[in-house]
């Protein structure tokens, strides 16, 4: 079964700094890409940050960027995202994706999501 559970949300005031994990089982954690969206109230969902199997390409929005670290340790079959500088714009609901191409098919997983609210 696959599994990829979120935690560290909360709430901040501006300038805060918050740490997500995600922290993933039941596949090949290690044969996938991962990576960190977003979805505010009545916007669509936005990709935050991705991170290859290898951690050797990195991508971020830039509206993020020099704020947001993303990293993964295959050890512990986690990934984190590292935010600072937070924003009141960068509230939203903040979801793990787990993805892969393999056989010519897109396999692709989700986590339930963890809030982010930064407000004064």
């Amino acid at each position: 079964q696959v599994v990829l559970e979120e935690s560290g949300g909360g709430s901040v005031q501006p300038g805060g700094s918050l740490r997500l994990s995600c922290a993933a089982g039941g596949f090949t954690y290690r044969n996938y890409t991962m990576s960190w969206f977003r979805q505010a109230p009545g916007k669509e969902r936005e990709l935050v940050a991705s991170i290859t199997t290898t951690g050797n390409e990195i991508n971020y929005v830039d509206s993020v960027k020099g704020r947001f670290t993303i990293s993964r340790n295959s050890a512990r079959n986690t990934v984190y995202l590292q935010m600072n500088s937070l924003e009141p714009e960068d509230t939203a609901m903040y979801y793990c994706r787990a993805d892969r191409y393999s056989g010519g098919k897109h396999w692709e997983y989700w986590g339930q999501g963890t809030q982010v609210t930064v407000s004064s």
